[in-house]
């Protein structure tokens, strides 16, 4: 049965992104290939069949769907424009939290909740912090999708927290090391941390899964 429904979950997170792929593109004001490829819809499908596996319900379900497509389209776009538009971050806000504790309310898992605002809390000042430090290294963007990642990773527990930032943090390095290597950057040159936030984040919930042993597949 939960088969059935990661898959119905990734169907409709693909269509969904396809639907707003022309959102996308004038969002970004790009015609960049990244745009045109389709990355969006298979990453919309891919993080929504996951999402069936992390859900307690039908409302932190829903918002995990949200997010999966809401990250789908945001990569593209850093990818292609550097920028992580308000328009998708800012409302994930009340999107995750709100289900999240819908969800709590339902199960009674309260400290759930507390732990997923908490590492909400932690992240955002966290990448302030760098972002003040490193300016040309992270922007703002980065610093208001922390937030919505630290909930949805806080909610799975401390773990995954610190697994899927750590992740985020060392993808980022290789991709930029591989980079210079090839001559394709200068050591001074702005890359793209969304990407890595995001893959560091499904990486701590793969972490998360393996480590309480939810059936997949």
């Amino acid at each position: 049965m939960l088969f059935v429904i990661a898959v119905a979950t990734a169907v409709v997170s693909g269509l969904a992104a396809a639907l707003l792929g022309r959102w996308m593109r004038s969002l970004a004001d790009s015609d960049s290939r990244w745009l045109r490829s389709g990355l969006h819809v298979a990453l919309a499908a891919a993080g929504g069949y996951g999402a069936a596996y992390l859900a307690l319900g039908w409302a932190d379900l829903a918002a995990f769907v949200a997010l999966a497509v809401a990250c789908a389209l945001l990569v593209p776009i850093d990818l292609a424009v550097y920028r992580l538009p308000d328009a998708i971050v800012l409302p994930l806000y009340p999107v995750v939290l709100g289900g999240l504790a819908v969800t709590a309310g339902m199960f009674d898992v309260w400290g759930s909740f507390g732990r997923a605002a908490a590492a909400a809390a932690v992240l955002l000042a966290l990448y302030f912090v760098l972002a003040l430090i490193n300016p040309s290294g992270l922007g703002l963007g980065d610093v208001k999708l922390s937030g919505v990642l630290g909930a949805f990773l806080g909610w799975l527990g401390w773990p995954a927290v610190m697994a899927g930032t750590l992740a985020a943090f060392v993808i980022n390095a290789a991709v930029a090391l591989v980079l210079l290597a090839a001559g394709r950057v200068g050591a001074k040159s702005g890359i793209a941390f969304g990407p890595a936030m995001v893959i560091g984040a499904v990486l701590g919930a793969a972490y998360w899964v393996i480590r309480s042993g939810v059936p997949v597949g």
